[in-house]
């Protein structure tokens, strides 16, 4: 699943490529395309663990619910706010927006080589979104380059607030439910 989510976003950047639209740091300033490219290397590394028959290191498995909740967001924000934007091919919207954050939650739900998710570590959910949107938001302030039409600062701060706030509030529910789906039906606690 890594290796193939990795191929259809190097296939999409290879399209913006050769559209003469190649900026990395626009390509990979899009929330789905960076944590679509890093869940996939992740599950790759903890497909690699669980071949050489090894237990899912705990900032591995932190790791890997976070990417899981990020990836909920993904599906939801743009199912629900900017369905069918973009200038990937249908499919590969498809792929990333719905069959590979589906996937990864249910890797998560169902591995057995998952350690239990401790409550107290939530909050680790926050600091990479929060410096995604931190550079979002400079980036629209010195640039004017933004992913996401709802982020264009000349929406004025009460819509960028709010949306921020609903994503962030949105993320915190992902994970929660990420965290019980890590939790049940494990007794194996987090290792290190």
């Amino acid at each position: 699943m890594g290796v193939l989510v990795v191929a259809v976003v190097t296939y999409s950047y290879a399209l913006r490529i050769a559209a003469d639209d190649g900026n990395p740091f626009d390509f990979f300033g899009y929330f789905t395309n960076q944590t679509s490219t890093l869940t996939a290397l992740l599950l790759m590394l903890v497909g690699c663990i669980g071949l050489a028959g090894r237990s899912v290191p705990r900032v591995v498995a932190l790791a890997w619910a976070i990417g899981a909740a990020c990836l909920v967001v993904v599906a939801v924000v743009y199912n629900g706010l900017v369905p069918g934007t973009g200038s990937a091919p249908p499919w590969v919207s498809v792929v990333l927006h719905v069959v590979f954050p589906v996937l990864v939650v249910a890797d998560v739900a169902t591995a057995p080589d998952r350690p239990r998710l401790a409550w107290r570590e939530l909050w680790w959910v926050l600091p990479y979104p929060l410096a995604w949107i931190t550079v979002v938001l400079v980036r629209g302030a010195t640039d004017g380059w933004v992913p996401y039409g709802f982020l264009l600062p000349e929406r004025g701060l009460a819509s960028l607030v709010l949306h921020v706030v609903g994503i962030l509030t949105l993320l915190l529910l992902a994970a929660a439910g990420v965290w019980a789906l890590g939790r049940r039906g494990s007794s194996r606690p987090l290792s290190s």
